[in-house]
């Protein structure tokens, strides 16, 4: 897989533009996840769409990534099942020197989002919960591009 970012804050998301999808296993039965991410609102921002297709129903996330006032790369996020988050870019070069991270504060305590690449043309999206130990991943999916 090329992972090679592109200009400016957003340049980062240069390797994820693009549909990707995966399947697993997971609590609710087999899921498929396809994950699109675009440039959108003129180049100024990043939108990612998700959709959770499991065997009973179906959950969507649409997130914008961009920078704040801060000049801070962030993003916001909003779940078909009424819930949002947002959060900013941080370190997390502990799982891969490439790795494009993000953390927030969700109502169980501090979160990270990962994406970082894999073999042949594909990726790794990781989920993480802040521990006193350190970080406890709870979910991880690999996709390939659609």
């Amino acid at each position: 897989m090329n992972w090679k970012k592109g200009r400016g804050k957003l340049g980062v998301f240069e390797p994820l533009l693009g549909t990707w999808v995966t399947e697993s296993d997971s609590e609710m039965g087999q899921v498929r996840v396809t994950r699109t991410f675009t440039k959108t609102l003129g180049g100024k921002y990043v939108q990612l769409n998700a959709m959770w297709q499991f065997a009973s129903r179906n959950y969507e996330e649409t997130a914008l990534f961009g920078v704040d006032s801060d000049k801070r790369l962030k993003f916001w996020s909003f779940t078909s099942d009424g819930k949002n988050s947002q959060g900013c870019l941080e370190d997390a070069s502990d799982i891969h020197p490439d790795a494009i991270g993000f953390t927030a504060l969700m109502p169980a305590g501090t979160a990270r989002q990962v994406y970082f690449p894999a073999s042949e043309g594909e990726f790794n999206w990781v989920v993480e919960s802040k521990t006193k130990k350190g970080w406890n991943r709870f979910l991880e999916h690999n996709y390939k591009p659609l």
